[in-house]
């Protein structure tokens, strides 16, 4: 990037958006050091930019869905020469880290508690969600659990989140799909609130590469639902058991994501211009659909 082209006429550009600002703005679209194109918004390849990109211009593949949610469109390979998402294997990768403090802190306060289980959810029923579903309709055989979200009877405004979050001893980060690295803000919100999650997808071993092993409970450390509603119930009634769970806050701290669809591309916006100001190199994948479906 050099000191004539600022941060703002880079042209980290959106699909919904790209057909309208190319028109007002087709010679800032030569000058731009990057592009980035979300896959949920590419209709189709003759909807991208025909013209020929500028040999030192990164087109950027942008995906955070999972491959299970992720349509193949035709005639996407040997476009892009940069990817960003939540795999560790992404030329930028898009996930909210947990960072290691300066130095250890004693100061954590737990949050006041008037909940013992809950989740927010906005498809609970549709069909990548089956498996979460199932756990969790079993899983009220034995516990309560608060739920929250669209298309269910306690809707949540963004404003609510953190708070509810915050009042829940236990929460249910459920993924909607099992894949490589996919473990989403899902968990950063609890971790960030002062919540025990409990997750459900990848084998713990994947979730202790990005977090510690005592900040989440795993629905595999248990043999059934029922257990594991028997072991909530157990650190329910005892405080000294329950606050191990946060034993972790000592070293290390969760940033809170944001929250609305309209901060939905801050983050990734940012580390693309981070990534882009600290490194020329390019990461080209030229199979892109047979490199984000494989497990690696």
């Amino acid at each position: 990037m050099s000191a004539t082209h600022p941060v703002v006429p880079l042209g980290l550009l959106f699909m919904h958006r790209l057909q309208r600002w190319l028109a007002r703005h087709r010679s800032l679209y030569q000058q731009a050091d990057a592009v980035m194109f979300y896959q949920k918004n590419i209709r189709s390849v003759a909807h991208m930019p025909q013209e020929s990109r500028p040999q030192r211009q990164k087109w950027i593949w942008y995906n955070v869905e999972s491959p299970s949610n992720t349509l193949k469109l035709p005639g996407i390979n040997n476009i892009f020469n940069l990817t960003l998402s939540y795999r560790r294997d992404a030329g930028i990768i898009a996930r909210y880290e947990v960072v290691i403090k300066d130095e250890p802190d004693d100061h954590f306060v737990l949050p006041k508690k008037d909940r013992l289980v809950c989740w927010m959810v906005s498809n609970m029923w549709s069909a990548g969600s089956r498996v979460r579903t199932a756990y969790y309709k079993e899983l009220t055989k034995h516990i309560k659990v608060d739920v929250f979200g669209l298309g269910v009877s306690v809707p949540l405004p963004a404003e609510r989140y953190y708070p509810t979050m915050q009042s829940c001893k236990f929460y249910l980060a459920f993924e909607n799909s099992a894949h490589k690295d996919y473990i989403t803000e899902k968990l950063n919100g609890p971790l960030s609130s002062g919540t025990v999650p409990i997750v459900l997808g990848m084998p713990r071993d994947n979730y202790e590469e990005f977090m510690p092993g005592d900040s989440f409970i795993h629905v595999n450390d248990f043999p059934d639902a029922k257990a594991m509603a028997q072991h909530l119930l157990e650190l329910d009634k005892n405080d000294e058991k329950y606050m191990k769970n946060f034993a972790w806050r000592r070293f290390y701290t969760a940033t809170p994501h944001l929250l609305t669809l309209k901060n939905e591309f801050t983050q990734p916006t940012c580390l693309a211009c981070d990534h882009i100001l600290r490194d020329n190199r390019y990461s080209a994948v030229h199979n892109l659909y047979g490199w984000y479906h494989s497990s690696r």
